[in-house]
Order: C-alpha cells, then sequence, then structure tokens
C-alpha cells in the first residue's frame, strides 16, 4: 500500500477495545495449536502498562498488537488481524508502531514467540525480524491444582463443605427455583448441550438483608463442588491503584481457575447508577461492565451478585446479555418460618410447642433471626435445667414459653418498609 494512504488508524489500545480484541483473537486463529501466551498473560502485562496499539477502521478495531517489557528485553506477546484485513500490510504497521513506542520505553532487543502457520509471521519477516533455529522452546506447566490451590489461597477462597444445599431449611421456593436455573444446568452441562440451553454464567440475588443471599451462594458452590471466593468491596478498595484496578486483577486471577463460583455481596457499592461521570463510582461501575462479558466467555464458572434493592443498581448492569436471571430471596413466608422453627426446636420437642404461635410472632424474621431466637431460649432452658435441685420432665408449655420470650426480645432484621421494597421490585425487576 506504499504511495497511498492506509485506511486504518493506528492508535494505542484503550479498555473499550478489549472486547473486540478478544472477539478477533477467537475468529481468526490459523493454527489448532495453542497460543505461547495465553489470554490472561496478556491482559496482565496490559494492565501493568506495557505498550499495546491496534488498529481501527472507523470505530471498528480490526488488528491489535501486545508486549511486555523486562529492561532492555522487549516481547511481541501476541499479533492478531481480523481475516479480512490479512495481507494488505497492517501487520507490518502495527509492530512498527509497537516498535516506536517499546523504544520510548528503553527496548534493544525484541523478541516474540508464537506457533508455526500462525497469523503474523509473515509481518515478522517483513519487518526485520530474523528466525532462530538455533534455539528450542522449553515449557513446564505447573499441576493445576497447584496453580489453583496457591491463587484461591490468595483470594481466601474454598470449596465448601459438602451438605451446605441439604442445610438450607425453609426457603423451598428460593431453593427449588435456584436448583432449577442454577444448579442443574451446571450439574448436567451436556444434558443441557443436547436441548441448546445454556448453562447461566451470572446471576443476581436480591432481596432484603438477612434473607440467605450469602448462603445460597456458598450452598450453589458446594452442591456444585466448586471452589467459592466472596468478594468484599473493601479489599478491592486496598489496591494502591484504586477499586477499578483491583477489579481488573481480581478477574485476571480468577481466569486462572477451572471452575468457580464468584460472589459479590452488597453488589450496589460497585455497581450502582452512573449519574455523574467524573465519579468514582462511575468509573468503577463502567470497569465491572467490561469485565462481567469477558468472564462469561469461559465455562464452568458463574458469578453471583448479591443486592438488598435492584434499584440501586446501574439499568445496564442488569441487562440479560449480562446477567441471565435477576432471582428473588424474599423473607419466609409462613410455611418457611414453620420449617425453619422446626429445625431448631428439635422433633422430640415438636409434639408439645405451640408452632403456630412461634410462626405468627416471627412474622417479619429473616432465618438469621430465627436461628439467633431458637438460640436464646435454648440458652434459657439449659440454665434452668442446670440450676433445678432435681431434674424435672419438660413442660411444653413452659418451652413455649422460652420460645415466645426469646422472640420478643430479638429485633426483626426487616422492617415493613423493607418488605415493601422487596415487593415493588419482586414485580418490576425479577427475571427468572
Amino acid at each position: 500500500m506504499r504511495g497511498t494512504v492506509s485506511p486504518w488508524r493506528i492508535r494505542d489500545l484503550e479498555d473499550a477495545d478489549l472486547d473486540q480484541v478478544v472477539r478477533i483473537w477467537e475468529e481468526s486463529r490459523d493454527t489448532p495449536a495453542d497460543p505461547v501466551i495465553g489470554l490472561a498473560e496478556v491482559l496482565t502485562a496490559v494492565r501493568g502498562g506495557a505498550p499495546a496499539v491496534v488498529a481501527v477502521v472507523r470505530s471498528q478495531v480490526v488488528g491489535a498488537v501486545f508486549s511486555s517489557t523486562a529492561a532492555e528485553r522487549g516481547w511481541v506477546l501476541r499479533l492478531t488481524i481480523a481475516r479480512s484485513w490479512r495481507h494488505h500490510g497492517m501487520g507490518s504497521a502495527l509492530l512498527t508502531a509497537l516498535e516506536e513506542r517499546l523504544a520510548e520505553a528503553g527496548v534493544r532487543r525484541i523478541g516474540a514467540l508464537l506457533p508455526r502457520g500462525e497469523v503474523g509471521e509473515r509481518a515478522f519477516t517483513n519487518s526485520g525480524y530474523t528466525g532462530r533455529p538455533d534455539l528450542s522452546y522449553f515449557e513446564k506447566v505447573l499441576a493445576a491444582d497447584s496453580a489453583e490451590v496457591t491463587i484461591l489461597d490468595q483470594l481466601g477462597g474454598a470449596v465448601p463443605d459438602t451438605g451446605l444445599w441439604d442445610h438450607i431449611a425453609g426457603m423451598d421456593a428460593e431453593k427449588s427455583l435456584i436448583e432449577r436455573r442454577l444448579v442443574l444446568p451446571l450439574e448436567h452441562q451436556r444434558t443441557a448441550e443436547h436441548y441448546r440451553l445454556v448453562p447461566p454464567r451470572a446471576v443476581v440475588l436480591f432481596g432484603p438483608p438477612g434473607t440467605g443471599k450469602t448462603t445460597f451462594a456458598r450452598a450453589v458452590a458446594s452442591r456444585l463442588r466448586w471452589a467459592f471466593i466472596e468478594v468484599f468491596p473493601y479489599q478491592l478498595a486496598a489496591d494502591p491503584h484504586g477499586v477499578a484496578a483491583g477489579l481488573r486483577e481480581l478477574f485476571s486471577r480468577v481466569d486462572h481457575l477451572e471452575n468457580v463460583v464468584l460472589f459479590f455481596d452488597e453488589a450496589e457499592e460497585i455497581a450502582s447508577e452512573r449519574r455523574d461521570p467524573t465519579t468514582l463510582a462511575h468509573r468503577v461501575t463502567n470497569e465491572l461492565l467490561k469485565l462481567i462479558p469477558q468472564f462469561r466467555r469461559r465455562d464452568r464458572r458463574l458469578l453471583i451478585c448479591a443486592t438488598n434493592t435492584v434499584r440501586s443498581l446501574d439499568p445496564a448492569f442488569l441487562r440479560p446479555g449480562r446477567f441471565d436471571y435477576l432471582i428473588p430471596v424474599g423473607p419466609p413466608d409462613a410455611e418457611a418460618r414453620r420449617a425453619i422453627w422446626t429445625r431448631y426446636i428439635g422433633p422430640d420437642r415438636l409434639p408439645g410447642i405451640d408452632l403456630d404461635a412461634l410462626v405468627e410472632a416471627s412474622r417479619r424474621f429473616t432465618p438469621a433471626d430465627i436461628e439467633y431466637a431458637a438460640r436464646t431460649a435454648a440458652q434459657s432452658a439449659f440454665e434452668r435445667h442446670l440450676a433445678a435441685d432435681t431434674p424435672q420432665a419438660e413442660d411444653p408449655n413452659r418451652l413455649t414459653g422460652d420460645y415466645l420470650r426469646a422472640v420478643a426480645r430479638t429485633r426483626p432484621t426487616l422492617s415493613e418498609a423493607d418488605i415493601r421494597a422487596f415487593d415493588h421490585d419482586l414485580r418490576d425487576s425479577a427475571r427468572t
């Protein structure tokens, strides 16, 4: 194309380009061989500030090249060009632009490794790179278990104990919905594929505080036998480069895990509705919106975000292309409260205790509230038994009184306003 104006424009990579670049990588590979440098390594280099440039035709990214640097040595990590733009000199133009930036960074020697026959061979030759047939490439891949254990330790994750799913008492409607929508398609992926059912990649659990959203998320990981990583906003804020950088680093490290449930509690703190583009909250939400599509490209992983109120989340965050379901986890109804009380009272005492009175008295209780009241009542009965001069048979009426007094002394987590807000979200936002 010498003597003519190139139809493309070369510029530095921007964060908004990554989705288009990844799509080009996936669509334009020339060989079945795995690339020497993986996607996660490339993204880590980008986030570390290593030079990277793209070729743009109008607003469409059609080519990109990425690098890393170490003292005077630079490496071309990945060169990719859309098929429709091959053999036009774009590869050489990208390499030239990258070399200029590497030279400014003090690099004097540039190397590249790529499978034979992969895109870029001709571009490297035309740009003055020399093959080194005298060299052999050696590689050692750490055992997946060793690498995953290290990452999980660093992120504070683990595979939850078995049986958590079966220990969830009451909440049968929520439990059944979550099992059908999330657990079963992920447990039986081949059967799901047969029916063209794409297993979920990301979901939102919404409901008032204390209703068991975290418990359900952890139980899903337990049922699947996947690693569970709970993310707290303060952990992201600890990153020296800010919350957005902390998010990028987190997703990059999670990308190395084979099976994972990534759980964000209080998602409104990192995905609040964007109003002022100059605020930190706006930048953090933008970053998360870009990271979720990348997360969704991998199988055997699930992102669960929990929030007390859906209305506080940015509308773009909730679109079907990002989240498959918006599942309500509401306060336990009378039937659910009865099941929860039954679990904590025990079958040996049930015949004599007035369950109806407990269910009615705990109308605005969450599962955690009922657990606390049951433990308080049990403590009272335990202390009375030890204080008695002679052991006495348990009086069901007295036991009922213990539980009712414990309920009266327990402050409900939920207010009437909480319940009304949940009913509003249920009508307007649920997607199940």
